[in-house]
């Protein structure tokens, strides 16, 4: 039998038929687009040697999305679950072969709840309706979150009143939520959330040395490639077992993975503690170590103001950032440049700001280095950098 996975280009109808470019490179073989993105990382990031790459961790061909982020579009009893076009109408992708299979498999199913409730699509140009999007995520066991992005308290009542339809219909979607999103602008998510069903999704991940699950709770954030992510937690829990320091500081941590990786593979007293603005993210977090056993603790801050205020007994050994596109940014990146942490692991999904923030820190020099192909089809990329301090003797 044979049972090597297929990697050639996958077809896509949407593609061919010019109504979704959102794949760019779909029709490029995966080996290509590695290539190409490997070789971005080296453009930007050229004082890197190349002895220092590891081979780059792929993401898959099709079925690897775990989000599906659905615009809605169409007209009351008649909608669209996918993007909008440049005229703003809607453009159905039920049938979207990046998303896993089960979330492919339940697009129907919701197009059929929403055209069953009467609810209004958002009509970008009017200003005007009700539903902007449908959000689904899907963990390794088929479960769901299921979340309704609606302009007003109108809509959240629609959506109320389904619920039990929805349930009926939907058994595995163990969240079900209504997002508020009143102002017109382009944005995927309101600040207000409302939970109708569930508290949170566990996505299970394989650690080197224990299963470590992530709780995720509706405004959650979590990487939308759930092997390629548990390659880039365990490859970080790697980098950090071989230094072993006695303490890890994970700024920017979310639910909490890069923390949980690297403090269940500890041997002996290694303290990790992890920090992140939103303090839903933090309870994820506490709750996953608690039910998981591991001796890591979680506190909701902003990550460089919790950095530039530690004292100087409080430093860590080693530090772990994984920020948004912009980067560390000029404040925190002087505050690793001047302390005396040795190591520092950098996750980035924008090599142009891990370079930028690289300058910032010449103390620091890159030991190993790895491109993660998160998004498939895509420019897009996340590339994770090990950095150890040298000396101004070793420097010149």
């Amino acid at each position: 039998m044979n049972t090597s996975i297929d990697l050639s280009p996958p077809h896509c109808d949407y593609f061919a038929a010019g109504v979704c470019r959102s794949c760019t490179f779909i029709e490029t073989p995966i080996s290509a687009q590695l290539e190409e993105k490997q070789a971005r990382c080296t453009e930007f990031l050229p004082g890197i040697p190349s002895e220092a790459w590891l081979p780059p961790v792929g993401g898959g061909v099709r079925a690897f999305r775990n989000r599906a982020k659905l615009a809605v579009g169409g007209e009351a009893g008649d909608v669209t679950l996918g993007i909008l076009d440049r005229e703003w109408s809607g453009v159905d992708l039920s049938e979207c072969l990046i998303h896993e299979n089960v979330i492919r498999s339940v697009t129907p199913t919701l197009k059929a709840l929403v055209n069953d409730s009467g609810i209004e699509p958002y009509l970008v140009p009017k200003r005007r309706g009700e539903l902007k999007y449908v959000h689904v995520t899907a963990n390794l066991s088929s479960e769901l979150m299921v979340r309704f992005v609606v302009r007003t308290e109108h809509g959240l009542g629609l959506i109320k009143r389904q619920l039990s339809r929805i349930r009926q219909a939907l058994p595995n979607a163990v969240v079900i939520s209504v997002n508020l999103l009143p102002e017109h602008k382009a944005v995927l998510e309101g600040e207000r959330e409302v939970t109708l069903h569930g508290e949170a999704l566990a996505m299970q991940l394989a650690g080197e040395t224990q299963k470590i699950t992530l709780h995720l709770r509706p405004q959650s954030f979590f990487q939308t490639n759930t092997q390629v992510a548990t390659a880039l937690y365990n490859q970080a829990s790697q980098w950090v077992d071989r230094i072993d320091p006695a303490s890890v500081l994970d700024l920017y941590c979310g639910v909490g993975g890069f923390a949980l990786f690297t403090a269940s593979g500890a041997t002996g007293s290694r303290r990790v503690l992890g920090v992140e603005v939103s303090e839903q993210a933090i309870r994820s977090a506490k709750r996953s170590a608690k039910e998981a056993g591991i001796p890591a603790q979680f506190f909701a801050a902003d990550a460089t103001d919790f950095a530039v205020s530690l004292a100087r007994e409080e430093m860590p050994e080693l530090v772990i950032v994984n920020p948004p596109r912009r980067g560390i940014g000029e404040e925190l990146a002087g505050w690793i440049e001047r302390s005396p942490i040795h190591h520092v692991i950098y996750s980035s999904c924008n090599p142009a700001s891990l370079a930028r923030d690289l300058e910032r820190m010449p103390s620091l020099h890159v030991k190993e280095a790895r491109l993660f192909d998160m998004f498939p089809h895509t420019g897009h990329l996340e590339v994770a950098v090990l950095l150890e301090r040298v000396s101004a003797a070793q420097v010149s």
